[in-house]
C-alpha cells in the first residue's frame, strides 16, 4: 500500500525517529527498497520508496521492457540476489513474472515484473504509486488510474484521492474521482476539473468528482474500493443559466437529448455533465441536421458549453464559405446511427484509432 505523505508527517510529528517507508514482494524476500523519513514538506505529494538495499537492483521499464527517463511512471521491476526461484508447481506464471534481465552483464540473470506502477526520481529515489492491474479502457483508450490520482494527489487542496470506472446505469462507463480536501480548505469539483484538464489528456479526466471526509478503509486499514459511493446523478449548482437566444434554445435541448437531462445551464461543460467522445458524435451529427452546420469533435472539445457552441454555430451560418450541407442534414441521424454500430463492432485498438482520426479532423 502507498504511503500516504499525511500518514508520514504524523508519525513525525509524533516524535517517530528512524522512520522507514519499506517495499518489497513476497517474489524478491518481502523487502527490496527502502528510504529513511526524516522529515517531509508540507507540500509534498508523496513518500519515496527509496533506493534498493544492497544486492538488488530495481528498474523502471515500459511495456516493451525498456528503461524509462526519470519522471516517468512505468513497471517496476527487480532483480538480484533476492529473487525467488519462482512459484511453486506453477511454471507458466514462473515464466511469465520472472523474466530474463534485458540488461545484464551475468548470465542467466532474471527480472521479477512486480506489476506496480514507479517513476525514477532525479534524486536517484523511486516513487511508488500502486498497482497497475487498475488499468481500465474506456472507450478504446487504456488509463492508468494510477496516472490520474497522482495528477490529483499534486493539487495543494488534496489530501487524498482515488480514481474508479463506474458502471452505475447499464452501458454508461465513466471516470469518477473521489478526493479528501486538506484540512480548513474548501475544495470544488470544477477546481479538479480544471487542475485535471491542465496535466492529461481529455479522456482521462472523470466526468464525476466525489468529496468525502474520510477515505473508508477495509479491516486492513487499505481504501475499500467498493465501499466508495455512487455519485450524485448531477450535482446541484447554485445558479441555472437558461438560454438566451433561440440557437442556445435548439442546442440546449439537442444536449438535454443526447445526455438524458431535462434541463441544464448553458455555461455547463458536456464533458461534466457525462459527456465524451461518442456522444459527443451524436451531437456534431444532430447539429447538423438542425443548422446546417458542419463541426468537428475538436470544436466540440473546445467549445463545450451550450453558450460557446451556440456562439460558433452563429458564426458559422453567417459564413459565406459554409458549405451546404442539407444532404447531410437529410442523412445525419442515419449516419450516427451508422457511426455508433461501426464503433460497437470495434476491438479497442479500432476504436482508438476511429476517435482519434475524428479529433483530428
Amino acid at each position: 500500500e502507498r504511503c500516504e505523505p499525511e500518514a508520514a508527517r504524523k508519525a513525525l510529528r509524533a516524535g517517530a525517529r528512524g522512520l522507514m517507508n519499506g517495499y518489497g514482494p513476497t517474489e524478491c524476500t518481502t523487502f527490496a527498497v527502502c528510504h529513511k523519513v526524516d522529515s517531509l514538506a508540507d507540500d509534498a505529494v508523496s513518500v519515496p520508496i527509496g533506493r534498493p538495499i544492497a544486492g538488488t537492483e530495481a528498474l523502471v521499464l515500459n511495456r516493451d521492457l525498456h528503461l524509462l527517463p526519470d519522471l516517468l511512471y512505468g513497471e517496476l521491476c527487480l532483480g538480484g540476489e533476492g529473487l525467488a526461484d519462482g512459484y511453486f508447481g506453477r511454471p507458466a506464471l514462473t515464466a511469465e513474472k520472472f523474466i530474463p534481465h534485458p540488461y545484464a552483464t551475468t548470465p542467466g540473470a532474471r527480472l521479477y515484473r512486480t506489476g506496480d506502477l514507479a517513476r525514477r526520481l532525479p534524486t536517484g529515489e523511486i516513487d511508488y504509486l500502486g498497482r497497475i492491474d487498475h488499468q481500465v479502457k474506456l472507450r478504446g483508450f487504456r488509463i492508468e488510474l494510477g496516472e490520474i490520482e497522482a495528477a490529483l494527489a499534486v493539487h495543494p487542496k488534496v489530501a487524498g484521492g482515488v480514481v474508479l470506472l463506474r458502471e452505475d446505469r447499464p452501458g454508461d462507463k465513466r471516470l469518477v474521482a473521489y478526493a479528501v480536501p486538506a484540512a480548513d480548505t474548501e475544495l470544488t469539483a470544477s477546481e479538479l476539473q480544471e487542475h485535471l484538464r491542465a496535466r492529461l489528456p481529455d479522456f482521462m479526466v472523470p466526468s464525476a468528482f466525489v468529496m468525502l471526509a474520510e477515505m473508508p478503509l477495509n479491516a486492513n486499514g487499505k481504501i475499500d474500493r467498493r465501499a466508495l459511493p455512487t455519485p450524485e446523478a448531477r450535482p446541484e449548482s447554485e445558479e441555472r443559466v437558461p438560454p438566451a437566444t433561440p440557437t442556445e434554445e435548439d442546442v440546449a435541448a439537442i444536449w438535454c437529448e443526447v445526455l438524458g437531462l431535462s434541463e441544464l445551464s448553458v455555461t455547463e461543460d458536456f464533458f461534466s455533465l457525462g459527456g465524451h467522445s461518442l456522444l459527443a458524435t451524436q451531437l456534431i451529427s444532430r447539429i447538423a441536421a438542425r443548422f446546417s452546420v458542419r463541426l468537428g469533435l475538436a470544436q466540440i472539445f473546445e467549445n463545450p458549453t451550450v453558450r460557446d457552441l451556440s456562439r460558433l454555430i452563429d458564426s458559422r451560418q453567417g459564413d459565406a464559405q459554409q458549405p451546404n450541407l442539407s444532404d447531410q442534414a437529410i442523412t445525419a441521424k442515419s449516419s450516427e446511427t451508422d457511426l455508433l454500430e461501426q464503433a460497437a463492432d470495434l476491438d479497442d485498438e479500432g476504436l482508438d484509432a476511429l476517435l482519434r482520426s475524428m479529433q483530428e479532423n
